[in-house]
């Protein structure tokens, strides 16, 4: 069975620019790693300039920043996962948590369904600046 991935942009506030929402299986991952007060990642760089989001998975395993604490990642450290496609599959794996021993369980997506909702995300951001 394959988990939902739901990318969603939160408009820029006071203090902090515009950041990305990452819903996994209907629920808010960084808002659950992170606690209160966390913050995603900065939807510039999670989505990228012209299309070239950071979400985009690739035969190589890379480790993505998907998130920081009330604190800030220069404090407490960042949320992050490896990100990895595995043929038909996209994994998330490995997560490193601020102040956290164990992370999230390992996701797998559906890779067809995963691009369309990256190219997704990153389409309507691009329209959206």
């Amino acid at each position: 069975m394959f988990n939902q991935l739901e990318v969603r942009v939160l408009p820029p506030g006071s203090r902090w620019p515009a950041q990305a929402q990452l819903w996994i299986d209907g629920e808010d991952v960084v808002a659950e790693a992170v606690g209160d007060g966390g913050r995603g990642p900065v939807a510039e760089e999670a989505l990228g300039a012209k299309g070239r989001s950071r979400l985009w998975a690739t035969g190589e395993r890379r480790r993505v920043v998907l998130g920081e604490p009330e604190c800030t990642g220069g404090c407490c450290g960042f949320l992050s996962v490896f990100v990895q496609r595995q043929g038909r599959v996209v994994e998330w794996s490995d997560w490193q948590v601020p102040g956290k021993e164990a992370g999230p369980p390992i996701f797998h997506f559906d890779a067809d369904q995963y691009d369309i909702e990256v190219a997704r995300a990153s389409s309507d951001w691009a329209s959206q600046r």
